[in-house]
């Protein structure tokens, strides 16, 4: 019922496809899910409906799809930034500036479209396991930088998956619908610092080492910040 009825081959049928989603994309974004017919998508794409019934039987399908397209760019993107991290060899402030900062512009791109998708679009399992195994992809690739920076707490492959769900979930939420008197680059610094800290522990714990600084540095004024 939400899949699309084929998947293209041809470059030419790829192309039909990517306009018709993208025909979906402007009309769901500007009039709305429930004021938006395949018609119309049909109209705006300039292709037949029966075009659009050869890859997609219903709306359900065509959001379905659109919401495969911006998990897989939003995929794409992460993984580049996490290269920039690596070859800039950045500490865990300066990493984590760069990772929040992107995950915020993913959601300026089209902010009332990634809305609907994400309240509306039918949590099919296909779906559902492309984002989980897209989160579990990205955490290994925090995971691996904490461990190069010495970070991330005595388990740093949980708590890196944690910050992944964690900062989509609190930009999604605070960064499109930021409290009364506080605009969005405030949302974005206290998602960064929250993080910051949260992930701030050493990979070792100080008593293994039978150390105590790690523990007074971590209450003095400012020091959450060091990385």
């Amino acid at each position: 019922m939400y899949a699309a009825r084929k998947r293209p081959r041809q470059q030419r049928s790829r192309h039909t496809v990517e306009v018709i989603l993208e025909a979906a994309a402007q009309l769901f974004q500007r009039n709305g899910f429930n004021a938006t017919s395949t018609n119309h998508v049909a109209d705006r794409a300039g292709v037949s409906i029966g075009s659009v019934y050869q890859y997609f039987p219903n709306k359900d399908a065509l959001l379905v799809a659109l919401a495969e397209r911006h998990l897989d760019a939003a995929l794409r993107g992460l993984g580049s930034v996490f290269d920039e991290i690596r070859r800039a060899d950045l500490g865990l402030e300066a990493a984590l500036r760069v990772l929040v900062g992107a995950v915020a512009s993913a959601h300026r791109d089209r902010p009332e479209l990634h809305q609907l998708l994400f309240d509306q679009a039918p949590r099919v399992p296909e779906l559902v396991a492309r984002l989980r195994d897209g989160e579990r992809h990205l955490a290994a690739l925090l995971a691996a930088e904490l461990r190069r920076m010495g970070r991330g707490g005595p388990d740093a492959e949980v708590n890196a998956l944690l910050a992944v769900q964690g900062i989509e979930a609190q930009l999604h939420g605070a960064y499109l619908h930021p409290p009364a008197g506080v605009d969005r680059e405030a949302v974005v610094e206290a998602v960064t610092v929250l993080w910051c800290r949260a992930l701030g522990e050493p990979l070792v714990p100080d008593h293994a080492t039978g150390g105590h600084d790690h523990l007074e540095r971590r209450h003095a004024p400012g020091a959450d910040h060091q990385v």
